[in-house]
């Protein structure tokens, strides 16, 4: 498994990554993937990536989203992290996490944001693992296929961007 880079070539697979999450009903409050023009647009530019396979199936992907318009939040971001149901379990997660920090300091962030509904504890435990902490619990935040549902923030702050 290599990560490299997300790029257009690579959305029909990201694509289907996504609308598989959404489906889980576990994954996100989104209920479709977007046109790749709009995910594109909503994304930061860097710190975009794919884990691929030997046979180049894309196996997962990460980006980052700005969490504010306001300079004084330049170097904080919300990630996702979506990886395919046959690959669940083999490290792909973590991989892409470990590539996705190591990105995003590249670029001067020094806090990333992850938002995980409470249900899903794979991805709070992978987040955890990764140096995240919980640092709030969001009650009845949204409304998600008729129902309320709750969150939880965790966030994990750069040792290195920032500490000066």
């Amino acid at each position: 498994m290599t990560i490299q880079p997300l790029t257009e070539a690579h959305w029909p697979a990201v694509r289907a990554i996504y609308e598989a999450g959404i489906a889980t009903g576990h994954a996100t409050f989104e209920t479709q993937a977007p046109a790749w023009e709009a995910w594109d647009q909503g994304h930061l530019r860097h710190s975009r990536l794919v884990a691929v396979d030997d046979a180049g199936t894309v196996l997962g992907w990460a980006a980052l989203s700005p969490v504010s318009g306001r300079c004084a939040y330049g170097g904080v971001a919300e990630l996702s992290v979506y990886i395919a149901a046959e690959a669940r379990g083999q490290g792909v997660g973590r991989r892409l996490l470990e590539g996705l920090i190591a990105a995003s300091e590249a670029q001067g962030i020094w806090t990333l944001q992850a938002v995980t509904f409470e249900e899903n504890v794979a991805s709070i435990g992978l987040h955890t693992r990764a140096g995240f902490r919980i640092v709030g619990h969001r009650e009845r935040i949204g409304q998600h296929r008729g129902r309320w549902r709750n969150t939880v923030l965790m966030e994990r702050r750069s040792p290195t961007v920032g500490s000066a």
